[in-house]
């Protein structure tokens, strides 16, 4: 059997960001650091942060008052910061900036009249902290694609969330611009979600199995489960090698591997090594080298 390992996956920029801002906040501020949401979505990461003093919360009034806490890569509503501001927490805010783009874009677009509709999926952390920003309708790409009746000459700007599928929002963004005639489209989805999507797809040329490696509730990690199913092949989320069911691999000779944005890379080692392939061969792909500045507060 052989195996193709897609490239680029695991880690991009804000989540290594994200998970150093922690790291860092241990070493300046001491145990306990609170985080607010998980930091990234990936129990592996955040259980290995908790096992060096960081304690996850969903809610900022569960955080002592006085202490320090992190507010995760996917970005926070302003309510969030007040609550931490009257709960006298040290707050170090870990959103990843290309996350923070799209509140600045809000606030901007917004301030000049114009109505926003963010893509995104209900209920995920970044799509709340987006929507906490400013005004704003929200077109679930899950769901049936009902828009708000405004009339069609009403001055639109289209957000997304960073982590979709790529085909997916260009479908979504055409049925807005098909109903509105003064449409603004800013492209959101970061470069670690189109360039892996992208991976992916080129993967499946190759391959009879695509197993993805990443948490269930991954944004970026399912997306790329459903862009191989989009492609005819069979496609299996997996958190581990723990997870892999050897009778996905019966009759098998090519199985591609990739891995969304919040996995660590140990994750795809051992499940390469579960398989126990006779060839593992890394595709050609983008290399990506990205980084970005630490906030202030751990600089």
């Amino acid at each position: 059997m052989k195996v193709y390992l897609g490239l680029p996956r695991g880690f991009c920029a804000g989540v290594v960001r994200a998970i150093d801002v922690v790291a860092l906040a241990l070493n300046r501020y001491g145990p306990p650091i609170y985080v607010k949401h998980q930091v990234v979505h990936n129990p592996h990461v955040v259980e290995s942060l908790e096992s060096k003093g960081a304690v996850t919360v969903e809610h900022v009034n569960e955080i002592p008052v006085g202490a320090t806490v992190v507010f995760s890569a996917h970005g926070s509503p302003p309510s969030d910061f007040a609550d931490a501001k009257s709960r006298k927490l040290r707050v170090i805010d870990a959103t990843c900036p290309l996350v923070t783009k799209v509140h600045n874009e809000a606030h901007k677009y917004s301030g000049e009249g114009r109505q926003l509709i963010l893509i995104g999926h209900r209920g995920h952390q970044e799509v709340k902290g987006s929507m906490g920003q400013e005004q704003m309708y929200l077109l679930d790409d899950r769901e049936e694609l009902e828009l708000p009746e405004w009339s069609s000459d009403t001055p639109v700007t289209v957000l997304t969330q960073t982590t979709l599928s790529v085909d997916d929002t260009e479908n979504a963004v055409e049925h807005i611009k098909n109903s509105f005639s003064n449409v603004v489209v800013r492209n959101d989805l970061c470069y670690a979600t189109t360039n892996r999507q992208v991976a992916v797809k080129k993967l499946c040329k190759l391959v009879e199995l695509i197993l993805v490696i990443g948490a269930p509730n991954s944004s970026n990690c399912n997306r790329l489960k459903e862009v191989a199913e989009s492609q005819g092949i069979n496609a299996y989320l997996i958190n581990g090698p723990g997870e892999l069911d050897k009778e996905w691999l019966r009759d098998i000779e090519n199985v591609g591997i990739t891995s969304g944005a919040s996995t660590p890379d140990e994750l795809v080692n051992s499940v390469v090594a579960e398989i126990g392939a006779d060839e593992v061969t890394v595709m050609d792909g983008v290399e990506e080298d990205v980084n970005f500045v630490l906030p202030s507060e751990i600089a």
